[in-house]
């Protein structure tokens, strides 16, 4: 079983065609979310750290809704409702407790600007998303389209988009995967695969709104992974601090995943190097799967670190919802 598990994650690493595994267009409508608890370690339920997290919960979750999962990032907020984004365009809520506030589970996809009618569904391939409370807007990073789009407060239209010279040197299908938005107004967007010379990850440094056409040329940084890993989501923990979430793929151990620290200058320059400090490490016999969505929240005083997994529309990976209490978080000074 092992085997055939490897060679079909294999060949879906190598599918040539983007959109064979993505769901075709679909109204928007209600969504019924079924939320399993697991351990973090089956073998040891007792287990309940790894690294600087303490596990506070993590859920395998599922739905009848052909449209559910392919989860790329996510939101959370205070009260534990979930807004996460598909690679395909996708927007679910839902919450792994009954609904509070009137807010009612929901499945939709993005909406799109009259002169983007002629893309074909497959190419919305979201992998990031950032959000300014103050405003309520929110952004998308396409990492296919290698644009970065601005939407309305509760995604009621598209503001604006922008596709930027630095993110289309990039590959394809490796450009846009962690996009951060800090809290004094720069965001920080980190290439999957566009490396720089010396293997580092491209990093885009913006002073400003990414999709507005005023915002001047970011500057180049170079973020350094853990060794064999890949950045799939980040977020900002103040204004330069940043956790990063990265991917790794294995014959032996298929996916695992680490949690990383990294600290932006004061005063950023041109080719900084932002060097990944390892946190916790997701692999087995703990729980582990494509994780590619990073969000926290803050609980009586600590900041809670949110981990879900991408299952690819496939039967044999999992959407797994994972809640953790961060120890000894960086202040700023």
């Amino acid at each position: 079983m092992r085997r055939i598990l490897i060679v079909l994650l294999l060949a879906i690493l190598l599918l040539p065609a983007p959109h064979k595994n993505k769901p075709e267009l679909f109204g928007p409508g209600p969504l019924l979310v079924t939320a399993r608890a697991l351990p973090l370690n089956a073998s040891d339920p007792a287990v309940h750290s790894i690294g600087a997290l303490d596990y506070l919960g993590g859920w395998q979750l599922s739905s009848p809704h052909h449209g559910f999962g392919g989860i790329s990032s996510l939101l959370v907020d205070q009260q534990g409702q979930v807004l996460a984004l598909s690679d395909s365009g996708t927007l679910m809520g839902f919450a792994v407790r009954p609904a509070i506030d009137n807010r009612h589970p929901f499945i939709a996809p993005l909406p799109i600007r009259a002169q983007d009618a002629s893309q074909p569904w497959w190419a919305w391939d979201s992998e990031a998303m950032a959000h300014d409370p103050e405003s309520d807007r929110y952004w998308v990073g396409f990492e296919m389209l290698q644009r970065i789009c601005r939407y309305a407060p509760g995604f009621s239209r598209v503001e604006n988009c922008r596709t930027w010279p630095e993110i289309e040197a990039w590959p394809e299908t490796g450009s846009i995967e962690s996009m951060v938005r800090l809290p004094d107004g720069r965001f920080l967007v980190i290439a999957e695969m566009g490396m720089t010379a010396d293997g580092s990850h491209d990093t885009l440094l913006f002073a400003g709104d990414p999709a507005e056409q005023s915002t001047a040329s970011p500057m180049h940084l170079r973020y350094v992974a853990p060794r064999g890993y890949r950045p799939t989501d980040a977020v900002a923990l103040d204004d330069r601090h940043i956790l990063v979430l990265n991917r790794r793929v294995t014959l032996r151990d298929l996916f695992t995943a680490t949690l990383a620290l990294i600290e932006l200058p004061s005063h950023p320059k041109y080719g900084d190097r932002l060097t990944a400090r390892t946190i916790a490490r997701l692999a087995p016999p703990l729980l582990a799967d494509n994780f590619e969505g990073l969000a926290i929240t803050r609980e009586a005083g600590r900041i809670i670190v949110w981990i879900v997994s991408d299952d690819n529309h496939e039967f044999f990976q999992r959407t797994l919802l994972l809640k953790f209490a961060l120890r000894g978080a960086p202040r700023d000074r």
